[in-house]
């Protein structure tokens, strides 16, 4: 049968899907890039590979994220495509009448609005990681919970602390003082809950018209309190799939089955050896940071050139 994989090269995870020809997930992965995209994508590939059916053969590659560029070259993907639009294909396939899609991963957030399926606007916010899965993280350490209690405690509270979680630093400062005067874990946990949404709605959600059918991703969606807070504040039914880190693996895959050609793709990383070298170009004022892509010594692909002497 014919397979397509997407997958979806993010600075602190890496996501992968196999799908048929009807869209149906056959096999999927998430792992951490742990700062190497390049070894994460190989031993992606590997794990995908002793799952998929004996009888595959895939026909288009698709990549997405921060590293899509260099992980496409790496793949001779046939498609390269951005978060935004990744993202909203991959949400369309399953909630075909979503009207805003609320991502908030671990490093950025992103908003998506649609309108009869089309891509009207978007927002991200990538300049600070407040109110991110990484922030959340921090303060679960600090206040010695496990990130995965973080919703199960928002929860238990019913009186939220008021956190200043606009800037980290503020907000580890607003947290250590509010622990000390003696505010409960759970008050000050749901506190950081509900801040991360209203630094997102007035940051990255700024001016944006947010309708429902409401779909939230990433990581943080994975938070109950967050869920909560974002389903009283909107006033609307917020959605989240099992499947919802998945999404921009799964839309660039599509995508991949919707641009296939003759070419079988024959998944054998271990085989090829892929190095990056980057330098500083002096050939022009521009004084490019080029990041030069070999595979098996030769040279593929260099990225990051303005003026094209590179």
């Amino acid at each position: 049968m014919n397979c397509y994989l997407g997958i979806d090269i993010g600075s602190i995870s890496t996501k992968g899907v196999i799908i048929d020809d009807s869209n149906n997930i056959i096999c999927s992965i998430y792992l951490w890039t742990e700062g190497n995209p390049v070894e994460a994508v190989k031993k992606l590939i590997n794990n995908l590979k002793e799952n998929i059916p004996p009888d595959y053969n895939i026909k288009g590659i698709g990549t997405t994220g921060s590293a899509r560029k260099l992980i496409g070259l790496m793949l001779d993907a046939n498609v390269v495509k951005n978060e935004i639009t990744a993202h909203a294909i991959g949400t369309l396939s399953i909630h075909p009448d979503v009207r805003t899609i609320l991502e908030i991963g671990g490093q950025d957030s992103k908003i998506i609005l649609l309108d009869r399926g089309i891509v009207v606007d978007y927002a991200m916010n990538t300049l600070c990681a407040a109110g991110t899965g990484a922030f959340l993280s921090s303060q679960a350490k600090r206040l010695g919970v496990a990130i995965e209690e973080f919703g199960t405690f928002a929860l238990k509270s019913n009186n939220p602390t008021k956190i200043a979680a606009r800037c980290t630093v503020f907000a580890e400062s607003d947290l250590v003082h509010k622990a000390g005067m003696g505010y409960s874990k759970e008050d000050i946990i749901a506190g950081l809950c509900k801040s991360i949404v209203l630094n997102y709605l007035n940051n990255v959600g700024k001016g944006k018209k947010i309708k429902g059918p409401i779909v939230f991703q990433g990581g943080v969606s994975k938070n109950k309190g967050v869920v909560k807070f974002f389903e009283e504040i909107l006033n609307e039914e917020v959605i989240v799939d099992d499947n919802g880190h998945l999404m921009g693996a799964l839309g660039v895959a599509i995508l991949a089955k919707e641009h296939k050609s003759n070419k079988t793709y024959f998944l054998e990383m271990n085989q090829i050896n892929f190095q990056t070298s980057a330098i500083e170009c002096n050939k022009c004022p521009n004084n490019c940071d080029l990041l030069k892509i070999y595979k098996n010594n030769d040279l593929i692909e260099t990225i990051g050139s303005i003026c094209g002497k590179e």
